[in-house]
């Protein structure tokens, strides 16, 4: 399988919790913080030291915007995000 992007990080975005999953080569590392502007700091701190450079969110209603807004100011130039929705799964564009 061709790897695509070799540190990126997956997000499971609920109404108080964020589940991140880091991926660096063959290393994987899950962590949980809580939605509060300290954690999810302490996220996108997490996420610069392992130079993460690819983010994709999965988030149910508006839960997402207030990670997006944290994660893209701290890491709007190093980092490429996009965001996927149950309503992507079952009506792609």
């Amino acid at each position: 399988m061709e790897v695509l992007h070799r540190r990126c990080c997956g997000m499971d975005v609920h109404k108080r919790t964020v589940a991140a999953c880091l991926k660096t080569g063959r290393k994987t590392e899950i962590r949980t913080y809580e939605t509060t502007t300290d954690e999810l700091r302490a996220m996108t701190q997490w996420l610069r030291e392992a130079d993460c450079t690819y983010v994709a969110m999965e988030s149910t209603g508006v839960y997402w915007k207030p990670v997006y807004n944290v994660y893209s100011t701290e890491l709007a130039t190093s980092v490429h995000s996009q965001m996927a929705t149950l309503f992507h799964e079952f009506w792609p564009p």
